[in-house]
């Protein structure tokens, strides 16, 4: 077996792509669902060009078997997909990734990582030092009925132009931007939701039902923006907002409010770090 760099070609991408899918069809919990095909394709060359040390692809008889993604962010380093064909798990294949990814993250005092529900990955991840909050989803049809009056903090959408704003609010919570990856996210998810005022700031991206990532720097923002995306939400499209470690619970209770179902799935790991809050991560990018 080797292990070798993964290159910005859409044939590694595609890899990549395929990988992902043999190793997690059996582990993704229902209604999570992947991300878009475009995204996933695009994430992978987007990580290979800017962090080409945290990124590698196993072959086994000159056949692909494994891929790790991961991502180094102002001292932060986070793993954005570890997958193993099932067919080469429980061969070692996944400990060489991850420790080669690893090394990717020498001098990061922060970790951060989402695992949909693998428990091989679940297990990886804990042995290479993450502590690992378990996590809820919520899914189902908006009850409109359900929105609260919006209040006294406005919300608009962002762009190219509020980059500053959405890196402030990312080094507050979790100690390190996002910085080229909202790039990528701008062109991909469907809207960015911007709140800045005097009470503080923060961001949402929804994408159809989902909500991508959400950031704020207080609860009270973060449960305004979630509410707003929610609300947003096509009729007849079923919502979905995934990662809610215990604490957040403000996200848990609007939630409710609006008549979606909570259930169990999946885990956030830490290391050097407690779950930022109030924040809701994105699988790829955290």
């Amino acid at each position: 077996m080797i292990l070798r760099p993964v290159r910005d070609t859409a044939a590694d991408a595609e890899v990549v792509r395929e990988l992902a899918d043999a190793a997690f069809a059996d582990v993704s919990p229902a209604g999570a669902g992947p991300e878009p095909t475009p995204l996933r394709l695009a994430r992978t060359r987007h990580l290979a060009r800017t962090d080409p040390g945290g990124c590698w692809l196993a072959e086994s008889a000159g056949e692909p078997v494994g891929a790790v993604l991961s991502i180094r962010r102002e001292g932060l380093w986070a793993p954005s997909l570890y997958a193993v064909r099932p067919s080469a798990q429980g061969q070692g294949v996944g400990r060489l990734l991850l420790e080669r990814a690893a090394a990717h993250s020498r001098g990061c005092l922060r970790g951060m990582v989402c695992s949909a529900g693998s428990p091989a990955a679940a297990r990886r991840y804990r042995l290479a030092g993450f502590t690992l909050h378990p996590t809820m989803r919520l899914t189902g049809r908006v009850d409109r009925d359900g929105l609260l009056d919006p209040g006294d903090i406005p919300v608009h959408r962002g762009n190219a132009s509020h980059l500053h704003l959405l890196d402030s609010v990312d080094r507050r919570l979790r100690g390190s931007a996002h910085g080229p990856d909202h790039e990528l996210m701008l062109g991909h998810f469907e809207e960015l939701l911007i709140a800045d005022a005097l009470a503080g700031s923060g961001y949402c991206y929804r994408d159809g039902g989902v909500v991508r990532l959400l950031a704020a720097t207080s609860k009270r923002i973060a449960a305004r923006l979630l509410r707003e995306a929610l609300a947003r939400v096509p009729d007849g499209v079923e919502a979905r907002v995934e990662h809610l470690t215990a604490e957040q619970e403000w996200a848990l209770d609007v939630g409710l409010e609006v008549g979606l179902t909570p259930r169990a799935g999946g885990v956030v790991g830490v290391r050097g770090m407690r779950p930022p809050t109030p924040y809701l991560p994105s699988g790829a990018f955290l």
